[in-house]
């Protein structure tokens, strides 16, 4: 193999799905916060993000979301956008979207390849091989910079920020949308930390849009903007928003920012979205206001108005009500809460759940346990799954405080058999929900909607 010259025909990959599984066969080499590797990779290519504009996003939740309605305006404004996100629910390729739609898997085939011997390379330094989202990273950043070269690049970042791979790049703007208790065994376990590993997106003189509403985060953010000479705009300061309507349809919101007032339609559900629109709709108004992105008002409401994220509150069937919501950590369980109590207050809840191993599980339940009247406690078909039977005992030991006196409980491993009963269970009357790690949710996306070539995963 020759490693020096790059030559793509060193690579022993032939077909889609061989660049597929030669990337996530590096998840053995797991997460490894910091940048070095990713830099050195970027390096041998020639360093092709310096010329492109991103919009980072950062945050535990709505980060999704937030780049669905970035997204969206921006093509509905005319702009080419390339979207970056994780994990995926249907698809590896649905990561790398360029204007809405996924990279071709030929296309994907051909950049694995050029990338294929400078992993090896790089993987024969001191530092080790690039992780399988070091390489997806650069894989995006390739595809971006040299195949089809959209106006801005949509960028959302794995976990935490700092350290995080992703922020390899100096974007024109960074967004945080929230800070909550995820991810604490790599993040710290307290707010003010989880805060700071967050704010390690903010660059010099590069403005920053955020939601966060613990006075401790908010004071770590204002600290590292001052610090950074970055001009913050934060929620319920610089802006403010609050839901004027709702529906089973959607929902409205009024905007009210340093530069105009705005009324957006949304059918993205839950209260919590209101939230994530108006930090999109703010970032917007930054780069229309200081950076000369031309956006009427109308095409604005339009984009976010036909914005939409596959597993959040999604409703994919009528009879029975099915809904599908990858809430799986404490805040994700709140904002699912408020939602069924906005939306679905007189119905009868039948709860299916699968969780990866986590400590925050127990709170989750805390949130959700009042409304449930039948749990069926399943297991994501994924290498770090919970055991349904462990669920099992933390809701007992809940049950007295937080469940319905008559809570049925059900365990069903096989998430197959679960969604059996779920549907079974699920009267003209009732509301099925599907919650827990995304990696449940795409499986059962994926069954529900009848898709064929599923692959789920990070």
């Amino acid at each position: 193999m020759d490693r020096t010259t790059g030559n793509s025909t060193a690579a022993p990959l032939n077909t889609y799905n061989e660049a597929v599984a030669w990337i996530n066969n590096l998840i053995p080499f797991g997460i490894r916060p910091g940048l070095s590797r990713i830099e050195l990779l970027l390096s041998k290519l020639g360093n092709p993000h310096q010329h492109l504009k991103f919009i980072h996003v950062a945050g535990t939740n709505g980060k999704g979301s937030t780049c669905a309605f970035l997204t969206s305006a921006l093509r509905q404004s005319g702009y080419d956008v390339g979207t970056f996100t994780s994990p995926y629910i249907t698809k590896f390729t649905n990561r790398f979207q360029y204007n809405g739609e996924d990279i071709p898997e030929e296309t994907l085939l051909a950049l694995a390849r050029r990338l294929y011997p400078l992993v090896a390379e790089v993987g024969e330094t001191e530092l080790g091989s690039p992780t399988m989202f070091e390489v997806a990273t650069a894989l995006a950043i390739l595809y971006y910079a040299e195949v089809c070269y959209p106006d801005v690049v949509v960028w959302e970042t794995g976990l935490g920020g700092r350290l995080d791979v992703t922020n390899v790049v100096t974007p024109i703007i960074s967004v945080i949308t929230n800070i909550g208790m995820d991810h604490t065994d790599i993040l710290g376990d307290t707010i003010s930390q989880i805060a700071t590993e967050k704010a390690g997106i903010i660059k010099p003189g590069v403005p920053v849009v955020s939601l966060v509403e613990q006075p401790e985060a908010i004071q770590v953010i204002r600290e590292v903007a001052e610090k950074q000479k970055s001009t913050l705009y934060l929620a319920g300061d610089q802006f403010t928003y609050e839901q004027v309507q709702v529906n089973k349809d959607g929902q409205k919101l009024h905007f009210n920012g340093p530069f105009r007032e705005l009324d957006v339609e949304l059918t993205l559900q839950g209260k919590h979205q209101c939230a994530n629109a108006a930090g999109a709709l703010m970032t917007l108004e930054v780069l229309r206001q200081y950076m000369a992105f031309y956006m009427e008002e109308e095409d604005l409401q339009k984009g976010f108005r036909l914005a939409s994220w596959a597993g959040r509150f999604e409703k994919v069937s009528d009879e029975p009500l099915l809904i599908l919501d990858g809430a799986h950590n404490p805040e994700g369980a709140e904002m699912l809460a408020q939602s069924i109590k906005d939306l679905y207050p007189e119905r009868k809840l039948i709860l299916m759940m699968g969780m990866l191993e986590n400590k925050h599980h127990k709170l989750y339940f805390e949130h959700i346990l009042p409304l449930v009247d039948t749990l069926i406690l399943t297991e994501p078909d994924f290498r770090r799954k919970m055991d349904a039977a462990q669920l099992k005992n933390m809701v007992e030991e809940l049950r007295p405080s937080y469940a319905k006196p008559n809570l049925d409980i059900i365990v069903e491993p096989s998430w197959k058999q679960a969604l059996s009963l779920l549907k079974l269970r699920t009267e003209a009357e009732d509301l099925g929900v599907v919650s827990g790690t995304l990696y449940l949710i795409a499986d059962v996306r994926a069954a529900l909607l009848h898709q064929t070539d599923s692959e789920k995963g990070w």
